[in-house]
């Protein structure tokens, strides 16, 4: 008994998908702000990247420069 409703349920939920479809703008609300604000999420997306990219040169780069000078300073020392 449980399986019929299951099934008929899954069904049910296929077919009225199609329905929505055929008419989705209506759904979706576009509106002249609907380019902006993809445009500000695709922006955000593809430049963090190469901000935590220049974060991270510029950390490791003034971590490598300060390091060798121990080094040497060490080496004299001995």
């Amino acid at each position: 008994m449980n399986i019929q409703k299951l099934l008929s349920t899954i069904i049910l939920l296929f077919t009225t998908l199609n329905v929505y479809a055929a008419d989705s703008y209506r759904f979706l609300h576009v509106t002249i702000d609907t380019p902006w604000a993809i445009f500000i999420f695709l922006l955000f997306i593809i430049m963090f990247p190469f901000v935590l990219m220049a974060i991270l040169y510029w950390y490791f780069a003034f971590k490598k420069n300060n390091e060798p000078e121990n080094n040497i300073e060490k080496t004299l020392q001995d």
